[in-house]
């Protein structure tokens, strides 16, 4: 395992030092290593769906009962009723479910912006460590030939 990937690697998986050569030292404050702040979860955010989910699991159980209930009281009278009811009922349900959905479309949202943060903090580093070339010469301090002679701005 080269240096490189051995620090990006997770502890359990570093190669360990081979005899006589020093250990290397685990800096925690390094901007390659990710903070604990990168990586936490969106807990909030996960309750948020589980509770849009189980009020639409809980409506349609209602409409179930409301079903039921209506076919025994009234018989078949009650199934103009119970169709508007059924429709307004399905499609809150769904707009629940839908919300839950968002949720942990935001959640996974969340976890690619935090990767990219990360990734961008490596290569800002990388960037920083490694010295930059030289600049080309300007156009302006580069001097011009004009008909043999040589003309300098």
């Amino acid at each position: 395992m080269s240096p490189e990937t051995a620090e990006l690697a997770p502890p359990d998986e570093r190669a360990t030092p081979a005899e006589g050569t020093p250990a290397r030292r685990h800096d925690a404050e390094a901007p390659t290593h990710v903070r604990a702040s990168d990586i936490e979860p969106y807990i909030g955010l996960r309750y948020l769906s589980k509770l849009f989910r189980f009020m639409a699991i809980i409506l349609v159980l209602l409409l179930i009962a409301e079903v039921i209930t209506g076919l025994v009281n009234q018989g078949r009278a009650a199934i103009p009723t119970l169709l508007g009811e059924m429709s307004r009922l399905i499609v809150l349900a769904g707009l629940l479910w839908g919300t839950g959905d968002l949720a942990i479309l935001l959640i996974d949202v969340g976890h690619d912006v935090r990767a990219a943060r990360i990734l961008l903090g490596r290569q800002m580093t990388h960037q920083v460590e490694r010295p930059h070339p030289p600049a080309p010469p300007s156009r302006d301090a580069a001097p011009h030939r004009r008909g043999g002679e040589v003309v300098t701005r």
